[in-house]
């Protein structure tokens, strides 16, 4: 019975954790205007 209560418990606080991610909106989309590092820098 209170493995019942804890799964319950856990699905309550993930789908509170995904209502408020939606409330809050998608963010600005902007990127950053640094590149990535994409090489392996040389050994000294």
């Amino acid at each position: 019975m209170r493995a019942l209560v804890a799964a319950a418990i856990g699905l309550a606080v993930a789908l509170a954790m995904v209502f408020t991610m939606t409330a809050m909106g998608s963010p600005s989309g902007a990127t950053s205007p640094k590149p990535l590092l994409t090489t392996v820098p040389s050994h000294p």
